[in-house]
């Protein structure tokens, strides 16, 4: 670890680094890859797999792996946090969720059918938890490497090295799984076996970027021995000190709100895609790679914009793009000779959109904290916020689409969470200290 000062470049490009190290998790395990490939070797039985002596539709279990994993996250993110800021730890914490984390990535090498299921699954889970784990201890670094006038390009600067990275892989990976017989491979799960071992070995080979920067213990903490039960104070400490900050309740409010939609649309629009309006698999890959592609984009675009007009206006500008995209997908007609490019035209404008709400939610919150050196306990209760507007978005969804057998309608009541976290956005203007965002 080199001795770098709060705003040096170098120390701002090795925190940034590590979204180019785990966002092809993201991307490669949990959009593109690995769902194909489970889906494939899970398929027998009418897709009826069996699990912990317990039979499952697969799509469910693989549904409820996660979603057990985001439980996990959010019970253990905020205990594990004020432990984090109390001793001055917090690259180790980061560190053991990146290993956790790559190393379960690669694990599913070893997952090749329902004989070896509980392969996935486990892998699934931990590798869940080790990726969002360790974002709320890289996410909490912002305000440490970077001074609040940096925040909104920097945050840009990580997601845009995620989305670069993410594709450079997924685009290797997918002339592996498309093309085998280029790299002399015969055995047709082996290609989506060998990425998820090129995930595991990206993740943890960057990270080594960003760990031997980033500094540890930066308020040169000296933690007493019961450093349990002082980081559980810790986290008393925050959550009080969160419920009596108006701009940060209002905040997180709305970032709960239109998370929900966010969140939903980017886990569930290629099953939108596939299922209610026909496009085809291949077609579903390029649209999420022109997603993230735009992105890069969008991210640096819409960075500059909150410089002009303020981070507050430039969500809500985000936000009510987001409102259009939602009744864009309803209005869609799958009988339509055109679906694919209107598809693919609307993937253009989520792109444009998705990097730019995720960097300016990051730097957004970084700006609102209080003086502190609590910035990893805080950070959790922001990751714990998007962990479970995700639960809630994808039942929502799940539950509309059930009793109207229509996933259209779900996209419809996504556009309300939008409005609602525009309103409460606007009511955020009145504060003196949104004034200066």
């Amino acid at each position: 670890m080199l001795d770098l000062k709060k705003g040096d470049k170098k120390l701002i490009n090795a925190w940034a680094f590590y979204d180019w190290a785990n966002s092809v998790y993201s991307l490669v395990i949990a959009t593109a890859v690995f769902p194909i490939y489970y889906e494939a070797v899970t398929s027998d039985n009418n897709g009826i797999v069996h699990f912990m002596g317990t039979d499952f539709n697969n799509s469910s279990l693989l549904s409820y792996s996660l979603s057990f994993s985001f439980l996990i996250i959010a019970i253990l993110s905020p205990i594990l946090s004020g432990i984090a800021d109390y001793t001055g730890n917090k690259k180790r914490f980061m560190q053991f969720f990146c290993y956790l984390g790559s190393l379960s990535v690669m694990g599913l090498f070893f997952f090749k059918g329902q004989d070896t299921l509980w392969i996935g699954i486990t892998g699934t889970i931990l590798a869940s938890i080790g990726f969002w784990g360790s974002i709320v201890f890289y996410n909490s670094y912002l305000p440490e490497i970077a001074h609040p006038e940096q925040y909104d390009r920097v945050s840009a600067k990580g997601f845009m090295y995620g989305y670069i990275g993410s594709i450079l892989l997924l685009a290797f990976n997918l002339t592996m799984v498309m093309m085998p017989e280029w790299y002399g491979i015969t055995d047709s799960s082996l290609p989506a076996r060998i990425s998820f071992l090129t995930v595991g070995i990206w993740w943890i080979g960057f990270a080594q970027v960003t760990f031997h920067y980033l500094p540890n213990n930066v308020y040169h903490k000296k933690p007493e021995k019961d450093f349990i039960f002082k980081g559980l104070r810790e986290l008393k400490i925050v959550s009080k000190s969160i419920n009596n900050q108006t701009n940060l309740k209002q905040f997180l409010t709305a970032f709960f709100l239109y998370s929900i939609g966010v969140q939903t649309i980017i886990l569930l629009a290629g099953i939108y895609g596939k299922k209610e309006l026909g496009i085809g698999t291949s077609k579903l890959i390029i649209l999420i790679l022109l997603v993230n592609v735009v992105a890069i984009f969008g991210a640096y675009i819409f960075s500059r914009i909150s410089e002009k007009i303020g981070n507050i206006k430039t969500l809500k500008l985000t936000i009510a793009i987001w409102g259009f995209i939602c009744f864009s997908i309803y209005l869609l007609e799958a009988k339509n000779k055109y679906i694919d490019i209107q598809f693919m035209a609307i993937g253009g404008v989520i792109g444009m959109v998705l990097g730019a709400i995720q960097s300016l939610s990051r730097s957004t919150f970084s700006k609102l904290l209080p003086e502190t050196e609590d910035h990893a306990t805080y950070f959790s209760f922001f990751d714990v916020t998007e962990k479970i507007s995700i639960v809630v978005g994808t039942f929502i969804f799940g539950f509309v689409a059930s009793i109207t057998n229509s996933m259209r309608n779900s996209i419809f009541i996504l556009a309300i969470f939008f409005l609602l976290g525009y309103i409460v956005l606007s009511f955020m203007k009145n504060n003196k200290k949104i004034s200066k965002l």
